[in-house]
């Protein structure tokens, strides 16, 4: 919905098919996957280790006249440099959608994460920081990106009347729309191609329930960050350790490690032993997502940076401006830090590194 929003022929700066949005490669699908949907072209910039967020040295350098956004993920409830990333918006006019999902309540400047960008969006699977069983939500401060949003949820309708509510604006009868007859029902206009993506009220429900609790599961996530990180910091020899803005305060997700490379341990065998001891594991989602089974058979057009290629014709040496993200897809993962997680559970959790890194 973020992305097919800016397509809305309602916007004054509308982005047309062909047009370039800015994100990394180093993500979950989510932040891809509705750029090559809307008939648009990825950008790809490199994300920097420890905080796993885009690298704001390589943003300005992949702009062209054809950029027209910049969509990309606070890592795992890690804010990203909202403070330049917004000044390189302004200054080349473009759309930032903030994709929210893993950050709910993290803050950059005293400003909570998905308040900065033109729209935010939000995920309630159960892992997430709340959850309503599944979905998710949408926001933005823009009347005018909000109209084009409640009528891309709501099939594509013009109408924004709630239901039980008929002609709000007075005009029900009284107006003309593309070719049909003058005075057709305004309830059945239909201004987008659209969507059918309304939460139950049972989802509702348990949401508003949830957030009632939020601020006690963002301190305990906060605990058990730091408890870990103070507790596997003695293996920083071997271990790349999170870390994160100076003006930013992370309810995180996950914590993420990355193991160095070393002539002794190996990721997959340290994966296997932490799953074998009961410690589940999760690497940074899709990795390197060029590498993904999605874009081998595709004959889409991206960009890394400022070079063009089609998807199945990348070579490994296009991946060389991509360092950063092919160590994470080799040698990166997250584990556990949500709120059910105790003391005991996170010495345990220490005392198993330990055991492996002996």
């Amino acid at each position: 919905m973020a992305v097919s929003a800016l397509k809305s022929s309602k916007l004054n700066r509308r982005v047309y098919d062909g047009d370039e949005i800015i994100t990394v490669a180093a993500c979950f699908p989510t932040t891809v996957a509705p750029i090559i949907q809307n008939n648009l072209v990825p950008v790809f910039v490199d994300v920097e280790l420890s905080t796993y967020n885009i690298d704001i040295n390589q943003i300005e350098e992949a702009i062209t006249d054809k950029t027209k956004g910049i969509f990309i993920a606070h890592t795992l409830g890690n804010p990203f440099n909202l403070e330049k990333i917004t000044e390189i918006a302004e200054k080349y006019n473009l759309w930032l959608i903030e994709d929210n999902c893993d950050s709910l309540s993290s803050k950059y400047n005293d400003k909570l994460t998905g308040t900065y960008g033109h729209i935010s969006t939000y995920s309630f699977y159960p892992a997430h920081h709340i959850t309503m069983g599944e979905g998710g939500a949408i926001s933005t401060d823009d009347n005018t990106l909000y109209s084009i949003l409640l009528s891309l949820r709501d099939w594509g309708r013009d109408c924004y009347c709630k239901p039980g509510h008929d002609n709000t604006c007075g005009m029900r009868f009284n107006r003309k729309f593309g070719t049909l007859p003058f005075g057709y029902d305004h309830k059945y206009i239909y201004s987008h191609f659209g969507y059918d993506l309304k939460i139950t009220d049972w989802q509702a429900a348990i949401g508003l329930a949830q957030l009632e609790k939020l601020d006690k599961f963002t301190q305990k996530r906060k605990k058990n960050f730091k408890l870990l990180i103070n507790g596997l910091k003695k293996f920083s020899r071997y271990l790349i350790l999170p870390t994160h803005e100076e003006n930013a305060d992370p309810s995180w997700f996950g914590f993420i490690l990355t193991l160095k490379e070393n002539n002794k341990y190996d990721l997959i065998d340290l994966l296997r032993f932490l799953e074998e001891n009961k410690i589940g594991t999760r690497q940074l989602f899709a990795g390197n997502i060029l590498r993904q089974p999605l874009f081998a058979d595709s004959h889409y057009k991206i960009k890394i940076g400022k070079n063009e290629f089609y998807c199945d014709e990348l070579k490994e040496k296009d991946m060389v401006s991509l360092k950063n993200t092919e160590i994470i897809s080799k040698n990166t993962f997250w584990i556990g830090l949500w709120p059910k997680i105790g003391d005991e559970e996170i010495n345990r959790i220490i005392s198993t590194f330990e055991k492996f890194f002996i």
